[in-house]
C-alpha cells in the first residue's frame, strides 16, 4: 500500500494523531518515583503523575499519542487498518520531543503516553520510538513519566534500548484468544505478542539485582544510548509492563477473559491488564454489530473484577466459572460473589483477620488495614468503622460488631438482593445510560470530580 504524502502542519497531526489514539486506554503512571535533578527537567510520583482524572477513572495530563496513524497491517477492528479511508498522519522522532517539552513548560501535561502504528515494518517503527526517548532523556534532559508501547516483531536489542529510556512499557494483547486474533488480526499472532512480554518481564526482574548487592553491568548496546548517570540507576522499565484487550469484538464470555488476564499477571507479572469496550468503527462484516452501543457495563464489571484479582485476595475461578460464565449486570462481582457465599457471613469485624474483612462488600484495602489497626487498642462499633471508610448501606448485611448486626435482617439472599438494587450503584459516566461516553482529548476543557474519580478509577471502593 501508498500512502499519499502530504505536508501537514504540527496542529494538524496533532489533532489527527491524538485523536487516532483515543482507543487506546492503557495509560496510567503510577508505579515510579522519581526526584527532579538539577541538570534535568520533570519527576514522576510514585501516587501517579496525573493529578487530573476523568470521571471513568482515566488520567488526563499525559500527552497521548500516536506516533503514526499509517499502518501495514490489517486488523479488521482497528480505524487505523490499512484498507481504512482515513487521513494518516506521522511524526519525527523531534517532533513529538518538542511536543512534548512544549506542553510540558506550559504546564498542560506531566508525561508522555506515545503509541503507534506499524510504519514500513516493525523494526522501523520501534527504532522511531527508541529515538523519540532518545532526544527526550539525552537532549531535553527531560525527567518526567514516559510510556512507550513495545512493537510485536521487533528486534529484542531495540526493545531493550527503548525500556531503559521508558518508565513503562505495554505491549497489547489485542483480542483474549489466539483464535480470534488468527480471524480479526491475521497479520498478527499471539506467540509474537507473548515475546516482547517476556522479554521486559526478565528485564524487570533483574532491577532487584541493581537495586540489591549484585550491581551487574548493563549490556553495552543498552548502555550506550541512555543519559548520563549513575550505571545503577538505569533500571530496565522501572514502573513495570502493562497490556489491554478488547472486549466484545469476540465472542469469549467474562470468565474466559478474566482467566486470561490472571494468567498474564502470574507468568508475565504485569501491573494491569486494561479492557476496552469494542467500538465498531470499520464496519466489517466479520464484526459483531452491537445494537446498543458498546458493552461499557461489561467493560466496567470486568474492571472491579480485576481489581479483586489484584487487590482483595481473588481467583478468577471464585468470581465466575463455566457453569456461571459472566457478571451480573445489577451487582458488582464482589456483592455477587458475597450473595453466592451467605454462608461464610455474617463475620465479627473486631476478630475477623484482614483477608476475610477484604471479601465483605463495603470493605476496601484502606479501610481494613484501619481496623486492623485501630482494634488493637479499642473494640470497634458502627460508628467507628464508618469513619474509617466502610460503606455500610452495603456491609451491613455480612457485619457485626461486638457480635451485634446494625439492624435486625435476614441473611437470605432474596432480602438481601433486593435492599441492594434499591441501593443505586454509582456508574461511571456513560454505563448504563447515564450520560455521554467519549474519550478525551487534549482540547477538552471540563471541571472534574476528582474524589469521586480516584476511588473509581477503575476499580471499586470496597
Amino acid at each position: 500500500m501508498v500512502f499519499a504524502k502530504t505536508e501537514l502542519d504540527m496542529l494538524k497531526k496533532l489533532q489527527i494523531l491524538s485523536d487516532a489514539a483515543k482507543y487506546d486506554v492503557a495509560c496510567t503512571s503510577s508505579g515510579i518515583n522519581r526526584k527532579g535533578r538539577g541538570a534535568t527537567i520533570g519527576n514522576t510520583l510514585a501516587c501517579g503523575i496525573c493529578h487530573a482524572f476523568s470521571s471513568d477513572g482515566r488520567c488526563i495530563s499525559l500527552l497521548k499519542i500516536l506516533f503514526t496513524n499509517e499502518c501495514i497491517f490489517d486488523c479488521k477492528y482497528c480505524i487505523n487498518r490499512r484498507s481504512n479511508d482515513v487521513e494518516r498522519a506521522s511524526f519525527t522522532p523531534r517532533e513529538v520531543a518538542e511536543l512534548t517539552i512544549d506542553f510540558y513548560k506550559r504546564n498542560y501535561i506531566e508525561g508522555l503516553f506515545l503509541s503507534s502504528g506499524i510504519l514500513k515494518s516493525p523494526d522501523y517503527t520501534m527504532e522511531q520510538l527508541c529515538e523519540t526517548l532518545f532526544i527526550l532523556r539525552n537532549e531535553y534532559h527531560f525527567n518526567g513519566y514516559i510510556h512507550v508501547k513495545a512493537i510485536p516483531g521487533a528486534d529484542p536489542l531495540l526493545i531493550q534500548r527503548t525500556g531503559f529510556l521508558a518508565d513503562r512499557m505495554s505491549v497489547n494483547l489485542e483480542l483474549p484468544t489466539a483464535e480470534g486474533l488468527s480471524r480479526l488480526a491475521p497479520n498478527k499472532n499471539r506467540r509474537l505478542i507473548l515475546k516482547p512480554m517476556r522479554q521486559i518481564q526478565l528485564g524487570t526482574e533483574e532491577n532487584a539485582y541493581r537495586l540489591g548487592g549484585s550491581r551487574r553491568q548493563l549490556p553495552v548496546a543498552a548502555s550506550k544510548d541512555l543519559p548520563a548517570m549513575k550505571q545503577e540507576e538505569k533500571l530496565f522499565v522501572p514502573a513495570g509492563q502493562s497490556s489491554q484487550m478488547i472486549i466484545g469484538a469476540t465472542p469469549e464470555n467474562d470468565y474466559q477473559i478474566l482467566k486470561v488476564a490472571e494468567s498474564l499477571y502470574q507468568k508475565f507479572s504485569l501491573k494491569r491488564v486494561f479492557y476496552s469496550a469494542f467500538v465498531n468503527t470499520t464496519m466489517d462484516s466479520a464484526l459483531p454489530v452491537l445494537e446498543s452501543g458498546p458493552p461499557l457495563l461489561r467493560e466496567h464489571r470486568l474492571y472491579q473484577a480485576d481489581w479483586l484479582l489484584r487487590f482483595y485476595g481473588f481467583q478468577a475461578s471464585e468470581l465466575l466459572s463455566e457453569k456461571q460464565p459472566n457478571f451480573n449486570v445489577f451487582l458488582d462481582p464482589k456483592c455477587n460473589w458475597a450473595l453466592g457465599h451467605l454462608e461464610k457471613f455474617p463475620v465479627e469485624v473486631n476478630q475477623a483477620d484482614y483477608y476475610t474483612l477484604l471479601r465483605v462488600p463495603g470493605i476496601g484495602v484502606n479501610s481494613a488495614r484501619r481496623i486492623v489497626m485501630a482494634r488493637k487498642t479499642a473494640v470497634l462499633d458502627f460508628a467507628d468503622i464508618k469513619k474509617m471508610g466502610v460503606v455500610l448501606k452495603r456491609a451491613l448485611y455480612f457485619i457485626t460488631c461486638g457480635g451485634k448486626m446494625l439492624y435486625p435482617v435476614k441473611i437470605e439472599e432474596d432480602y438481601i438482593l433486593n435492599h441492594m438494587l434499591d441501593n443505586k450503584e454509582k456508574l461511571p459516566p456513560g454505563v448504563g445510560g447515564a450520560g455521554a461516553y467519549r474519550q478525551l482529548n487534549l482540547f477538552d476543557d471540563f471541571k472534574f470530580d476528582v474524589n469521586f474519580a480516584e476511588n473509581n478509577a477503575c476499580g471499586l471502593r470496597g
